[in-house]
């Protein structure tokens, strides 16, 4: 599957702009390019709802990085918002802590371009495997 090209409309909504790395082990680094409308504060800074919908969308590609063709359904996830976040492209980088039989243990974090950590989320999903 093309990621760029067949990602659900979903992900192009909340700023999705490509899968960068995936590997293997669990681990997934996404971009996203947030746009003005996201942000509050005279377009300033990003609302928090789409930043923890990037954490979270980040999570997903790194359970479909271990395991291709199972989805994700989140059960419970926190986010540590640490700085502002621009209105500028973001990465989020996601791994696989835990992997059990039916659930999964995550840890996402937001990085500016700079390398510095916006924000950091962690959370326990299901994995949703193909019948």
């Amino acid at each position: 599957m093309d990621i760029e090209k067949d990602a659900h409309p979903l992900l192009h909504a909340i700023g999705f702009d490509r899968l960068l790395a995936s590997d293997p082990a669990g681990i997934a680094r996404v971009r996203f390019a947030p746009r003005p409308e996201f942000a509050h504060t005279n377009g300033t800074i990003v609302q928090g709802g789409f930043i923890t919908a990037w954490l979270d969308n980040a999570m997903a590609f790194a359970v479909a990085a271990r395991e291709p063709g199972t989805g994700l359904a989140t059960l419970e996830l926190k986010v540590s918002f640490l700085d502002r976040v621009g209105v500028a492209p973001v990465e989020g980088e996601a791994r696989v802590l835990r992997w059990g039989g039916s659930v999964v243990f995550l840890e996402a974090d937001l990085l500016a371009a700079d390398g510095r950590t916006l924000a950091r989320a962690s959370s326990t999903g299901k994995l949703l495997r193909p019948r």
